[in-house]
């Protein structure tokens, strides 16, 4: 789950993986791109342009070397990509967003499958074309936007502008979508993540029985759930506001998934208060808010803030990034503690 804004408090996941502008990139003045807001730190193979790819070359010669161009390039990495690292690169026939990342399997992250996605989000105008595709690469228009910060998504005017983005997403992009793609399921990431915790003799494994228990009993009180085609990853800097109209981006965890993962996870993310939280699901799914669908999508917000306290587990004792995971997971670990006490006391 990766994109960047301020969200965790201080606890930001440092940097942007956003397209275009959506870092701080030189040629891009005045354009905003820290994806602080949740923006998983240390989560991919490219934490600067100097890493090399699983073939042994650094990222930045990836870029450099793509068939794609016309004429000698010389990609300029845009600041702060972690589960890629990032590149405005222009040539002969314009300015160009480069993306350079191999799959992350302890997370889940395929890039066949962000490839898919990122081609239909495309084709549903919620996300800039993809021009050109190579092992390891991806090459997108660059557009000129602001990548939005949690208080930029919490006002009720942008998630009424965020909604149709959703509901686009959810509906249309599964007419899009090509080949095979995987399904997201927050309860199998959690379970998994709880044998990643337990191969790697984590500092939490007394935590996990607790934390399965947890898991278990929120998965039942979801319930029978839709299937639509979701971007799980809701983070405020993968918005992207250009003036005119918004843009939803980063797909490294998109797939199949109950509607009420997305919504969940859009207001923990940004912290989205209570009554925006039940205007948005009244608003979503165009009927009064039952309290059965409000017991579900309270305990798919558990589920979203499970994930993300387990991500940070992982990435303790696999992340080689100097960043304070730790205070990452005390951080969400009490979000989700306080949620889940909520949850339990209807």
């Amino acid at each position: 789950m990766h994109g960047q804004g301020e969200k965790s408090r201080n606890y930001s996941r440092i940097g942007p993986d956003s397209w275009g502008p959506g870092g701080d990139c030189p040629e891009s003045p005045g354009v905003t791109g820290s994806r602080q807001n949740r923006s998983r730190p240390g989560e991919g193979l490219f934490p600067a342009a100097q890493e090399q790819s699983g073939g042994g070359m650094a990222a930045i010669d990836v870029a450099r070397n793509l068939a794609f161009w016309q004429g000698k390039v010389e990609p300029k990495p845009v600041k702060g990509g972690i589960t890629n690292a990032n590149f405005m690169v222009e040539d002969r026939s314009g300015r160009y967003f480069v993306r350079v990342g191999e799959d992350i399997p302890i997370h889940g992250v395929m890039r066949f499958n962000e490839v898919s996605a990122s081609r239909a989000a495309a084709a549903c105008g919620l996300s800039p074309e993809v021009v050109h595709q190579a092992p390891g690469a991806l090459v997108f228009r660059f557009i000129e936007a602001k990548t939005l910060g949690a208080e930029d998504v919490r006002p009720r005017a942008m998630l009424e502008r965020i909604l149709p983005l959703l509901r686009i997403c959810h509906r249309e992009m599964p007419k899009q979508v090509r080949g095979p793609v995987l399904i997201f399921w927050v309860f199998h990431v959690v379970r998994d993540y709880a044998h990643t915790l337990k191969a790697g003799n984590s500092r939490h494994l007394a935590d996990i029985p607790a934390l399965l228990a947890m898991a278990a009993e929120l998965e039942k009180a979801v319930g029978p759930v839709d299937i639509v085609f979701g971007h799980n990853d809701l983070l405020p800097s993968n918005f992207m506001d250009d003036g005119k109209r918004l843009w939803l981006i980063d797909w490294d965890y998109a797939g199949f998934n109950s509607p009420l993962f997305d919504l969940s996870n859009l207001a923990s993310n940004n912290e989205v208060t209570e009554p925006d939280e039940r205007w948005l699901l009244e608003s979503y799914f165009e009927k009064p808010l039952t309290s059965q669908l409000w017991r579900s999508y309270r305990a798919m917000k558990c589920a979203s803030l499970l994930r993300e306290t387990m991500w940070s587990m992982v990435q303790e004792i696999h992340s080689e990034l100097d960043f304070d995971y730790p205070a990452y997971t005390a951080d969400y670990r009490g979000r989700l503690e306080r949620m889940y006490r909520e949850f339990r006391a209807g």
